[in-house]
């Protein structure tokens, strides 16, 4: 399912789908859902898991600056941080949106 309309309103990212729906996300819950191999690492082919050590987020790294539409299944989100690896495709983006907040 693609959305149909994405906008940025105060620290939530809304996005309408094209059957209607919408979800809301908070942007840090988007931010510390970040697919990129930097922040969830990699898998080689025997399974294991090769990543980065963790860096501390700021109060930059949970505002967007832009969002860029990647063909027809994702979009990269550029932080104002300077982060910007992460492609959210849309089931991922959908998915995250879904699933219930951590306290």
């Amino acid at each position: 399912m693609n959305p149909t309309d994405i906008q940025i309103i105060a620290e939530e990212m809304a996005i309408k789908w094209e059957n209607g729906d919408e979800s809301f996300v908070s942007l840090a819950k988007l931010r510390k859902a970040c697919p990129c191999a930097g922040c969830k690492g990699e898998m080689d082919v025997m399974g294991n898991l090769y990543k980065g050590p963790d860096r501390p987020y700021k109060l930059s790294s949970f505002r967007i600056q832009s969002i860029k539409y990647i063909g027809g299944y994702a979009i990269q989100p550029m932080w104002e941080d300077g982060h910007s690896t992460g492609l959210f495709a849309y089931d991922y983006l959908r998915a995250v949106a879904d699933s219930p907040d951590k306290e």
